[in-house]
């Protein structure tokens, strides 16, 4: 039962990880636009800005950013295996599935909404853009993109990645 609960908190933290990741990034690339903006002739559009230094941020920080997330998708099966044998990891794998797959739908489906709800409201809607409820709704989609975009399809990955790996290290369990 315990390796169960321990399961099921995997994709919580999974998600946590990739969306403070997401968030990190976008940070670097907000950074870097700021400091291109400083350029008057970059403003003045004598000058191009520098496209390649964003995609490289964005590039080496995806890369980077997961380092953690796919150590925890491998680590963890082996910690419990090992640790606590077969029958825990089988609890453990259930509780992260179980979780994992409810978690992928809920953050794919809310971020979704998040984005159309924006996309509604644009179109003349509730008082149409520039009006409170279109500020509100596009709160609500920067904080549904990562969801739908990326903690929603990742979790899937994860889920597998566990599960190969218990596969593959479970003979030495038995």
């Amino acid at each position: 039962i315990a390796a169960l609960f321990i399961g099921a908190l995997i994709p919580f933290i999974f998600s946590s990880i990739t969306m403070r990741s997401v968030g990190k990034t976008a940070s670097k690339i907000v950074d870097e636009v700021r400091r291109q903006f400083k350029d008057k002739n970059i403003i003045k559009g004598k000058k191009k800005p520098d496209y390649e230094r964003c995609i490289k941020i964005s590039s080496n920080a995806a890369i980077r950013e997961m380092i953690v997330p796919g150590l925890l998708a491998i680590v963890s099966p082996l910690i419990v295996g090992f640790t606590l044998g077969a029958e825990a990891l089988g609890g453990f794998l259930a509780g992260a599935i179980a979780t994992g797959l409810l978690l992928a739908i809920t953050l794919a489906n809310s971020g979704g909404v998040w984005d159309n709800a924006k996309k509604y409201v644009e179109k003349g809607n509730l008082g149409g853009e520039g009006s409170e409820v279109h500020k509100a709704t596009i709160v609500g989609d920067t904080v549904g993109d990562p969801f739908k975009d990326t903690c929603g399809p990742s979790l899937n990955i994860l889920l597998k990645l566990m599960s190969i790996v218990a596969i593959v290290f479970i003979p030495l369990l038995l």
